[in-house]
């Protein structure tokens, strides 16, 4: 354990370290600006790039924890442990834990492993990969039902706080991802729900950070705590977001399903901002507003970390108007992994978006300027689809670094198969080209780059070399 926790404090250090000298690298170039040399666009990269990965990835999709980039990734959510009777519990029990996989030994060394399945492969991951972290995601869309019940009391609290870290423990994750959907409302119909949610979920928290700190003080080491937040003003409302942010490493906004076949018109899944000829927008209803949302409430913003979709929503028997945006629609189309029993949800991973749609016969592909997305409609058959392509989030990691706010968080790993969309979020920018400089630019740039040496040097000589 005490091995484990001086890892991760020489993992810390070696981060703050390089984001000194990522710092340095700044300054060069905004004191070239500062020249009058250049107008040099803003480079780097997000401080967290948090990728949730679903437990039934294995099954339809065939996505494997072994599939996930972690070279790639900062924080790995695991989606979804439940809560059951107040207290964390598997979501998926032969997914999670028991399943073996090639290499998993049956028998002889290894076989008494306290776990193995998904978790286990989790694990493995962080072995070649050590800098990454990982979470347990709780609750989500269809088990946020109990959160109240678990939320209302000190004893309540109490249990949840400690079985939840238990959870943690046992299965070797780095921290609590708490994804309540939603105090207050909002959520599935059938979720319990109260008017004291707000309060109560400020304690929960508290509650958890608690008992965090106390296991990571035996343990000589920091805990996360986390959560999925509301991107709706009307969700955001009911939280105590002055109260809970301190309690919180970062705060993954679901800044998505902003629309979709519940909608009055065909419209966006996902805008970065308004739309001008959106006759139906109120505020919040786009990523920017949002964020904004939440910074003038207190939160600090290396704390928000802006959620990003790897798949798009689509309605059908809309009119050949417009491109199709902002009609009236008819019906709901077969998504990705829709059946029988799913029944229709519309929703598209990007990889068959990619695959299957882009470029298609009649499928008609279009940008909307102030909003920052696409879409597509196909005017013969009435369907369409909002969406993120590499474009939209090259603008939303623009967005993050501009507004200096703390990383992307990616719903979900399995929906971009090649990591066309990752790599947007990613990727930095190609250096930017110098001018020729002057004689009295040369001698200025001379004593910038001397000073910023030094600057490094300074830094250099307190970070581990590599």
């Amino acid at each position: 354990m005490e091995e484990h926790a001086k890892k991760n404090r020489v993992v810390r250090f070696a981060h703050g370290c390089a984001a000194a000298i990522r710092r340095g690298g700044r300054f060069a170039l905004g004191a070239v600006v500062a020249l009058g040399l250049a107008a040099l666009p803003a480079t780097g990269e997000a401080e967290r790039v948090v990728g949730y990965y679903p437990g039934w990835g294995i099954y339809d999709r065939g996505f494997e924890i072994a599939h996930l980039p972690g070279e790639k990734l900062t924080h790995v959510n695991y989606a979804f442990a439940n809560l059951v009777g107040g207290q964390c519990a598997l979501g998926d029990p032969w997914a999670d834990v028991q399943r073996h996989l090639p290499g998993d030994p049956w028998s002889g060394p290894g076989s008494d492993a306290p776990y193995f399945g998904n978790f286990h492969q989790l694990d493995l991951l962080q072995e070649l990969h050590p800098e990454l972290q990982t979470l347990i995601s709780i609750g989500g869309w269809t088990w946020s039902g109990n959160f109240s019940d678990a939320a209302l009391t000190p004893a309540s609290r109490a249990l949840f706080a400690t079985s939840c870290a238990d959870f943690m423990e046992a299965y070797s994750f780095d921290g609590i991802d708490i994804d309540w959907e939603y105090p207050g409302g909002g959520g599935l119909a059938a979720n319990t729900t109260r008017p004291e949610d707000t309060e109560n979920f400020t304690l929960l928290l508290q509650a958890v950070r608690a008992e965090l700190d106390a296991r990571g003080a035996l343990s000589g080491r920091h805990y996360l705590l986390t959560i999925a937040a509301p991107a709706g003003a009307a969700k955001i409302a009911n939280i105590e977001v002055e109260e809970i942010h301190g309690l919180l490493d970062f705060i993954n906004v679901m800044t998505y399903d902003f629309n979709g076949d519940w909608s009055p018109i065909s419209n966006f899944n996902a805008p970065l901002y308004s739309s001008p000829g959106d006759p139906t927008t109120t505020p919040g209803t786009n990523a920017d507003e949002t964020i904004q949302n939440y910074l003038g409430r207190g939160v600090p913003a290396d704390k928000l970390v802006l959620g990003v979709p790897f798949y798009g929503r689509a309605v059908q028997g809309v009119a050949n108007v417009n491109g199709g945006l902002f009609q009236s629609f008819s019906g709901t189309p077969m998504g990705t992994w829709d059946d029988a029993s799913t029944g229709a949800t519309g929703m598209f991973d990007y990889a068959d978006i990619a695959a299957n749609y882009l470029g298609q016969p009649g499928m008609n592909a279009y940008w909307d300027a102030d909003s920052g997305v696409p879409w597509l409609h196909d005017a013969s058959s009435g369907f369409f689809l909002s969406y993120d392509d590499p474009a939209s989030l090259a603008l939303k990691k623009d967005y993050v670094l501009a507004n200096a706010l703390g990383g992307v968080m990616i719903w979900e790993m399995s929906a971009d198969l090649d990591d066309q969309l990752l790599d947007a979020l990613i990727a930095e920018p190609p250096p930017p080209a110098v001018p020729a400089l002057g004689p009295g630019g040369l001698t200025a740039l001379a004593t910038l780059l001397a000073a910023t040496a030094l600057r490094g040097f300074l830094v250099r000589r307190r970070c581990p070399q590599p």
